[in-house]
């Protein structure tokens, strides 16, 4: 079992505590996380991602307590296992394409003789030495993908990828998204409101505001 969390809940201060449905991912499978804007799916990515940290329930990653992590072991673990595309990219505006990816390698320890492959599967090939300012919004996000794989994890978490894609643009990036993971054995994790999304993977949970 790749992940596998047992009665999660988190309370935002003055909020009601969100208790989160139990999940179970082998590796290689794709899960949806459904909700509207507000729900607490975002602070669901969070909590999987080692972000925050639940006031109840543990996280269980290869048998190993996410919870349990702090500091540096925490952010080492994360950077070496769990690849995170943002809603927004978060790219560093001082470096190139490739030097965006050869950072996340830095960081977590982890050399990849790969990342030029893991451009041109993504049809970013031509970009890769390009400064990330000149990019269009549409391949910052694919740099983004990018440079959530460029350590292989072993877990993927997405925050809404699709939301303002249209319908074909929405397919693509579930397909890659998909494919990418399979390539690597990772499992995957969409966080996202987007009911579109249901129509490619079927195995999902729904966040609900109580």
């Amino acid at each position: 079992m790749l992940l596998k969390t047992s009665d999660l809940a988190f309370t935002h201060p003055g909020q009601k505590t969100i208790q989160f449905e139990n999940i179970q991912l082998e590796s290689g499978e794709s899960l949806l996380i459904l909700g509207k804007s507000g729900s607490g799916k975002t602070t669901l990515l969070n909590l999987l991602a080692g972000l925050a940290k639940p006031d109840k329930g543990e996280i269980l990653m290869e048998g190993l307590e996410l919870s349990k992590l702090t500091g540096q072991k925490l952010d080492l673990f994360r950077g070496q296992n769990i690849g995170i595309v943002f809603q927004k990219p978060h790219l560093l505006a001082p470096l190139s394409v490739i030097e965006n990816l050869k950072m996340a390698n830095f960081f977590s320890k982890k050399r990849n003789n790969k990342l030029s492959q893991i451009l041109e599967d993504l049809g970013l090939a031509q970009k890769k030495n390009a400064s990330v300012l000149t990019l269009s919004e549409g391949e910052a996000q694919r740099v983004s993908i990018a440079r959530a794989l460029a350590n292989e994890p072993k877990l993927i978490l997405a925050d809404e990828p699709t939301s303002s894609l249209d319908d074909e643009n929405t397919l693509k990036v579930i397909k890659l998204l998909q494919d990418q993971a399979k390539k690597i054995g990772a499992g995957l994790i969409i966080v996202t409101h987007d009911q579109r999304v249901k129509n490619h993977i079927s195995k999902f949970i729904e966040v609900k505001a109580s």
